[in-house]
């Protein structure tokens, strides 16, 4: 598994895992529940995940969407 990016936005977590579905790229979503443990979505930022031959693909179609920087 490879770190996409990390992030505290729902919107951005929504909208990536929508433009990686499309390509058909499974990315997991870690720290979810740890979030709401901590009593504050803001406190731990969510990671999007993907397997290792994914991950070239996936920094490309989020990069392309404007999601990650160089």
């Amino acid at each position: 598994m490879k770190l996409l990016f990390a992030t505290n936005d729902p919107t951005r977590i929504a909208f990536a895992k929508a433009l990686l579905a499309g390509e058909d790229i499974a990315v997991f979503e870690f720290d979810v529940h740890t979030s709401i443990l901590e009593g504050s979505s803001w406190a731990v930022p969510r990671r999007l995940m993907v397997a290792d031959r994914d991950h070239f693909m996936a920094s490309a179609v989020l990069r392309d969407n404007g999601l990650m920087d160089d």
